[in-house]
């Protein structure tokens, strides 16, 4: 049985209790994962402490070689990080190399980090004297992970923390461990020298070593949202910066004069697609009139029917298994909640058995209509292929309807309606959202992030954002000797 190690100060290390690591389309354990806790983010710590000053001390030029040598290494290793992706996860390897590629942008914006880590200059603020700023490293920064994109999410911060000058350490989902260990590895390959990027794996013990550890400045995370709130809440309380991104429940709005097929279309990508595992996954389709619902839910039924569901190893396959048989059955448990508070079950997952993946963690896609705001199914992020149909009598309760959830990471709306996109836009409380796109996850220059209980911090991920959490500003104002002197002074100058 392969026991996969963590990755400290650039060497595989290992040691105490370890997890079972499954393949979700058979069910079996295919390996084993080092639990680490306390001691192992402790040395993690100290081999980042060490490695920072000189890495730090690397002009962002020879920094940004390092991201162009990782981004040529990411494209020639595409296949192997999605053949460990897809083995873990269980998503389509169309998925999976999606995954590698929306990581990929990031590493790309980091080839610049010489132009984005540029100040301002204001020379002659007053007689003499000039200002300038510097954006500097934090020093030794740590990121948790989902398992639900075990490269991409990862990839999310490790480029620009590195870029920015810090050191790194990953604690990845021990349900996905092997490919942010080929990512470590690659990162080694690429010029990073050892120790300014580790990877320690394990669960709640080794969360909370990171939160408590003073020798961590920042923290980022991508979750659920109440561990989101337990990640920003402890580790402010130790003095840190944190960025913790929660849960969603992503509505698209379909217009009565939308695309249907093009509506319906969408939905079932944005619905199904990996699973349904994913923070911005379309959970909830509002139509707006019950012209429009009918013709939607139409449309839907067949499709969600005909899903193919299979493994990854299916070419053929349109979604694959669920990550593990305790969430497959917290899906489950929601859809039969859904049932019993009042919503119509058009489409019934629940139950599918594949012929030579019997053990398999499987769930087919489901459908529900007539779901209403006060149901679980509405309320919680279910996290699984389940969408909801929640039916909008107009426009202007379909905005009320989703402004008025705690959750706002994504939206979007489909019309042909350039006045209602642009309102929609303007005022719906959402972090992103999609005009015709069903997942409006931002480009690698532009930075994510939702509002309200999507996230604790106030801070996005990569792009922009990701420059800013991951330094700090410091401000010069400078004055050389020119010969004249004006005495002491004990007030503010007019300049």
């Amino acid at each position: 049985m392969t026991i996969i190690s963590h990755r400290i100060n650039g060497q595989k290390t290992g040691s105490g209790d370890s997890t079972p690591v499954f393949n979700p389309a058979t069910g079996e354990e295919s390996a084993r994962v080092w639990s680490g806790g306390a001691a192992q983010i402790d040395a993690a710590v100290k081999a980042a402490a060490a490695a920072f000053p000189a890495w730090a001390a690397t002009i962002p030029s020879k920094r940004a070689k390092v991201m162009y040598e990782m981004r040529r290494l990411m494209g020639a290793n595409a296949d192997a990080l999605a053949r460990a992706i897809s083995a873990e996860h269980g998503k389509m390897r169309a998925d999976a190399l999606g995954e590698v590629a929306r990581g990929l942008e990031v590493v790309e914006f980091a080839c610049g980090i010489a132009h984005l880590l540029k100040g301002a200059y204001s020379p002659g603020v007053s007689a003499g004297m000039d200002s300038y700023d510097q954006r500097q490293p934090l020093g030794v920064v740590a990121g948790i992970t989902p398992f639900n994109f075990p490269a991409m999410v990862p990839l999310w911060m490790m480029p620009m923390a590195l870029a920015c000058g810090n050191a790194f350490i990953l604690k990845p989902s021990e349900r996905a461990p092997s490919a942010p260990n080929l990512l470590h590895d690659l990162w080694l390959e690429a010029g990073l020298p050892p120790g300014v990027l580790n990877v320690v794996h394990g669960g709640k013990a080794a969360v909370d070593a990171i939160l408590d550890h003073p020798g961590i400045a920042a923290v980022s995370f991508v979750g659920s949202t109440p561990i989101a709130e337990y990640v920003y809440t402890r580790g402010c309380a130790a003095g840190k910066r944190v960025q913790a991104l929660g849960g969603a429940k992503n509505h698209l709005v379909v217009m009565p004069d939308a695309d249907l097929d093009q509506a319906a279309d969408a939905l079932m990508g944005a619905g199904y697609g990996s699973a349904g595992e994913r923070c911005m996954a379309v959970s909830v389709a509002v139509p707006v009139g019950e012209k429009t619902a009918e013709a939607l839910v139409a449309r839907l039924k067949p499709r969600v029917a005909a899903l193919k569901v299979g493994p990854a190893t299916d070419a053929s396959a349109e979604m694959g298994p669920l990550v593990t048989a305790a969430h497959r059955d917290k899906v489950s448990h929601y859809i039969d909640a859904g049932m019993r508070e009042g919503a119509t079950l058009v489409v019934d997952g629940r139950g599918l058995k594949l012929q030579g993946y019997e053990n398999g963690f499987w769930l087919g896609g489901t459908l529900l209509d007539h779901v209403t705001p006060d149901m679980t199914v509405y309320k919680d992020e279910i996290f699984g292929p389940v969408l909801s149909v929640v039916r909008a009598d107009s426009y202007e309760r379909a905005v009320a309807l989703i402004n008025a959830h705690p959750f706002a990471n994504g939206t979007a709306i489909f019309t042909r309606d350039g006045d209602v996109a642009r309102d929609f836009c303007e005022r719906i409380q959402v972090g992103m959202v999609g005009v015709n796109v069903p997942i409006p996850v931002p480009v690698g220059t532009h930075s994510f992030g939702g509002w309200k209980s999507s996230v604790f911090g106030g801070h996005g991920v990569y792009g922009p954002e990701g420059v800013h959490f991951y330094t700090r500003l410091k401000t010069v104002t400078a004055r050389w000797p020119t010969g004249l002197r004006g005495g002491a002074q004990f007030h503010f100058s007019a300049r």
